[in-house]
């Protein structure tokens, strides 16, 4: 038994969210009309139509929001394409959300009696090797994967069943430039070198990028290429979240100690999004085992929105650790890379269907007016090949911008609330929202709080004495010395714009 196990927020949190459950669920069917709305306006109407239309919303506890989907291929799909989008566009309507739970539901539109997750431990282990192999299925010929469309993954190693893994996410399908070279290089390192048993020169690596660059891309190619490589490695991808979930399910069964039991086999663990870790003994329980893996000799690779530097979560020992090895960010898409993840996307896509083509007049013109992420670039292309199936005429400049003419031209701007502000402030550097507004002056606050003051000029009609009354009763004074600092900081500090692009972004703006 962990030290106060009995006042384990976590497993408090799990176990005792019945009744809060219950509250939250009424009036679910009237938010989720209103996600859904900004989910079509988001994706645009054909997307919205292939995927989305049979979505229904389940169940939401506080935490977690639960949508069901009919078949188990549109589950797959949206779980590995558009998890990001739905949490961004419920996090409007369901507050206090943390995370999307997609699960296929029976044909009466209830979900299976045992948990789905358990159904495709089931189906993956009986598609497995049962030799070796820890990832299953594996990367299938291109001539099934046309015929069956992506088939997800999972790592078993020692009783644990891994987050999904997409086979399309290789290290051949990694679009490689200047902003992601080393990201890619310290990947392809660590993957041709583990071998059961060793790591590599490069231990930990830890990859961190804003949303939509690729970094799960590499964690993906690392499992399958070491897979490939080294079929007796015990391969274990877990997302944070999923790494939080398994110790509390320890937790409630009063088992921590087999948890901690489970890593002593695997070669190589991947940890995807660190910054969703939450929880004292969550976090605490995953400082141990990094510590046991690396004492051990194993490879670590972590994933994360931000650097181990600006994470407060992390104790100064594990924020050591994690820096003491290779870490490697991916920075935004230049015009060059967007245009060769575009035409990656479209050979692709030509493998699939060789009467499909964008001309490179086209392709260059998207590169310049798309520049969010290579995620976007991917749907754009997705659209396009969609529009050509349904007209069989070129894909000229004009069509393309009239088929993605949503994402170039951008949805009405819409009115931001503070509250708001301090919300995806809160979330994006891991401060409480009772921080911010305290009258603490630790840089860890004092900066995010800065920045959410800067935010709220921007972005709303508030006057400062207003802005500094939201930001804890504050004298406007302060709102502009803020304001000021911030602006300083954006004269020599183009990461700094980066990131207030991406918290616009993230604000719907």
């Amino acid at each position: 038994m962990l030290p106060g196990m009995p006042g384990n927020t976590d497993a408090a949190t799990l176990l005792g969210n019945d009744k809060a459950a219950s509250t939250d669920n009424r009036g679910i069917d009237g938010r989720g009309a209103k996600a859904r709305a900004l989910l079509r306006r988001q994706l645009g109407d054909e997307v919205y139509s292939s995927w989305f239309n049979s979505m229904e919303f389940d169940s939401f506890d506080g935490e977690v929001l639960r949508l069901t989907f009919p078949t188990k291929f549109l589950r797959n799909w949206v779980q590995s394409h558009y998890v990001d989008t739905l949490l961004k566009c419920c996090a409007a309507e369901f507050d206090g959300v943390k995370s999307i739970e997609v699960d296929l539901r029976q044909p009466t539109g209830t979900i299976a009696a045992r948990p789905v997750m358990e159904q495709a431990q089931r189906e993956a282990r009986a598609e497995a090797s049962p030799a070796v192999a820890p990832i299953v299925p594996g990367p299938r010929p291109q001539s099934q994967l046309r015929a069956s469309g992506p088939q997800l993954g999972r790592t078993f190693v020692g009783g644990f069943e891994g987050s999904p893994l997409d086979p399309r996410y290789t290290l051949d399908s990694f679009v490689v430039g200047s902003s992601n070279r080393m990201a890619h290089a310290g990947a392809t390192q660590v993957a041709e070198t583990v071998r059961a048993g060793s790591t590599s020169s490069i231990n930990p690596l830890f990859i961190h990028a804003q949303v939509g660059l690729g970094k799960t891309h590499l964690l993906h190619a690392i499992a399958w290429e070491v897979q490939r490589r080294a079929p007796a490695a015990q391969i274990l991808y877990l997302t944070a979240e999923r790494f939080r979930y398994q110790f509390v399910e320890a937790l409630r069964s009063s088992d921590p100690l087999a948890f901690k039991d489970k890593f002593r086999s695997i070669d190589i663990l991947l940890i995807d999004d660190l910054e969703f870790l939450h929880g004292t003994q969550t976090e605490q329980e995953f400082d141990h085992v990094i510590n046991s893996l690396l004492d051990g000799g194993r490879q670590v690779v972590v994933a994360s929105a931000r650097p181990p530097s600006q994470m407060d979560r992390l104790n100064d020992r594990m924020r050591s650790r994690l820096q003491r090895g290779l870490v490697a960010e991916i920075g935004a898409l230049d015009a060059e890379l967007r245009l060769k993840v575009l035409e990656k996307r479209m050979q692709e896509k030509r493998q699939l269907d060789p009467s499909f083509e964008i001309a490179r007049d086209v392709l260059v013109k998207l590169s310049d007016q798309i520049t969010e992420s290579g995620r976007e670039l991917e749907g754009v292309v997705t659209r396009l090949h969609a529009t050509w199936q349904y007209m069989r005429q070129p894909i000229t400049l004009e069509v393309a911008e009239q088929a993605i003419r949503d994402l170039i031209h951008g949805q009405e701007p819409r009115r931001i609330k503070i509250d708001e502000i301090l919300k995806v402030i809160s979330r994006h550097y891991g401060v409480p929202k009772t921080d911010l507004l305290s009258e603490r002056r630790h840089r860890s606050v004092v900066w995010p709080r800065q920045i959410g003051m800067y935010l709220a000029k921007q972005l709303t009609s508030r006057s400062l004495p207003e802005i500094g009354r939201r930001f804890g009763g504050r004298d406007h004074t302060t709102v502009l010395h803020a304001i000021r600092k911030i602006e300083t900081h954006l004269a020599g500090d183009a990461r700094l714009q980066t990131e207030l692009d991406e918290l616009k972004k993230l604000l719907g703006q």
